[in-house]
Parts: C-alpha cells; sequence; structure tokens
C-alpha cells in the first residue's frame, strides 16, 4: 500500500496504477460505460434515422448518453474499495486528499476513453451537422467530461456509506450537474454550427469556474466523508 512517507505524487501515481490494474483484470467500469452507451446511441439513431436534427438537438442527445453512461460505472470507483475491504487500509495508509485526487483521474481517464469511443460512433451514426469549428467541440466535451469527473468523484464517495449504492449516484448527481449539463450542451450546440471563441467564452468560463469550485470544496470536505 501507500505509504506516507512518500511524496504525493508518486501516492497518487500508485492509486491510479492500482485502479488501473483492477480495471484491466475485471474490465467492470470501462465495459459498462461503453456498453451502455453503445446501446442508447443506436437506440437514440434508428428512433432519429428519419429526422433531421438541428446542431441543439445533436448536442442534447451527445450529452444525455455522456452523462447517463458516466452514471452506471463511476461510482464504483468508492464501492469497491468498501466491497473489497480496502478502504480501511487507505484511511490508515495515505492521505484524503491524496485518495480523492487519485479516484478524479481515474473518474477522468474513464470519461476521456469514453470520449474517444463515443463521439466518432455519434458522428458516423447520427450525422449531425459538419462540426466547422472541432477544437471548440472538443474542448466542450473534455471540460463538461471534467466538471461531470470532479462533481462524480466526492458524490460517489457519499454514496458509498449508504444503503443503495448503485442506484442513489443518479439521483443526486442530476440536480447538482444540470447547471453543467445546460452549459455544455448549449455551448456543444454553438461550436457544432461553427461559431468561434468569443461566442462560447461564457459557457467555457462558466464550466471552467464550476469545475475549479467543485474540485476545491470536495478537497476541503472529502476529508469528513472519507474518514467518517
Amino acid at each position: 500500500m501507500v505509504s506516507k512517507s512518500y511524496g504525493w505524487v508518486d501516492a497518487v501515481l500508485a492509486l491510479i496504477k492500482k485502479d488501473l490494474i483492477d480495471e484491466c483484470r475485471t474490465r467492470f467500469a470501462f465495459t459498462s460505460i461503453i456498453l451502455f452507451a453503445m446501446t442508447t446511441l443506436v437506440m437514440v439513431s434508428f428512433s432519429t434515422g428519419a429526422f433531421v436534427l438541428d446542431s441543439g438537438l445533436h448536442a442534447a442527445f451527445l450529452w444525455i448518453i455522456i452523462f447517463f453512461s458516466s452514471m452506471t460505472a463511476l461510482a464504483r470507483s468508492f464501492i469497491k474499495e468498501e466491497e473489497q475491504g480496502t478502504a480501511r487500509i487507505l484511511k490508515i495508509s495515505t492521505t484524503p486528499e491524496v485518495v480523492f485526487i487519485a479516484k478524479l483521474m481515474f473518474n477522468l481517464v474513464m470519461l476521456l476513453g469514453l470520449l474517444v469511443v463515443l463521439y466518432p460512433l455519434y458522428l458516423v451514426l447520427m450525422n449531425p451537422p459538419a462540426a466547422n469549428n472541432n477544437l471548440l467541440v472538443m474542448l466542450f466535451l473534455i471540460l463538461g467530461s471534467s466538471c461531470l469527473a470532479g462533481t462524480t468523484t466526492i458524490l460517489a464517495a457519499i454514496v458509498s456509506q449508504a444503503g443503495a449504492k448503485h442506484t442513489l449516484l443518479p439521483i443526486i448527481a442530476f440536480p447538482v450537474l444540470l447547471p453543467v449539463l445546460l452549459t455544455a450542451i448549449r455551448g456543444t450546440g454553438l461550436a457544432l454550427v461553427g461559431n468561434f471563441l468569443n461566442v462560447v467564452l461564457p459557457d467555457l468560463i462558466f464550466l471552467f469556474s464550476f469545475l475549479v469550485i467543485i474540485v476545491t470544496a470536495s478537497l476541503l470536505l472529502f476529508p469528513f466523508v472519507w474518514e467518517d
């Protein structure tokens, strides 16, 4: 296990490595996310195939798939520690801040992996308007996913202490993430039709500010949640 005498960077990397090895062994989280996303995407594609959707609807469908796909597995970042009995070992072997940052980075890796698979398939199956500003679209996807990962990580730590662990996260995450989802949908829709940075800058600033606030607040609150 990770020793407190290690530098915090080494400790974070060690915990991320542990989670990645566990994931490679079980393939539960990433497989769940991908299968849910692919199933939902195919269903949406068949349902809307006869219609021409505008950029706003494409952005909404894309973010709805990202949100609900992530909810299927990201809660396990802490639930598995409770189920495997390793949570107590982590509590006595490293600091809460190290645990939170490692779990946050692991969840972010999962979401970025989802984007790498989902977005190209979305372009093929849904045929949205050709994005005239692909860099802005990717920026919204990455920044919005970072906000989702930051919020989900602290909420997953909270629900891991509850009874209905696997069903509780989407219920409490949705109202917290609603402003993020609405902003990401609006910004992604604008980027898809080729708007420039000056048009979507307020949305980017909001997402970045939310990310900074949620991560800062989580780092302050996590020791109380984790050591309870």
